[in-house]
């Protein structure tokens, strides 16, 4: 169910086929996110920064509750 709701979705689906297909394009996608934040850096400096960790802080608190279920 979950699996066939992500591939009907417009751009992660998109990108979960990509990845079935070939692993390499996880490589791929990380070079282009860590370009994307080096230029936003040179534009806009440490608020690039800042913005890009406090919009993680949701992702890295679900991760921690997931990690520490029995």
């Amino acid at each position: 169910m979950s699996a066939s709701l992500l591939a009907r979705t417009p751009i992660l689906g998109h990108i979960a086929r990509d990845i079935s297909r070939d692993i390499n394009v996880v490589f791929y996608l990380l070079t282009i996110l860590v370009t994307l934040m080096v230029l936003a850096i040179k534009a806009w400096g440490i608020a690039a920064l800042v913005v890009t960790y406090v919009a993680l802080v949701p992702v890295i608190f679900v991760l921690l509750i997931w990690i520490t279920l029995p």
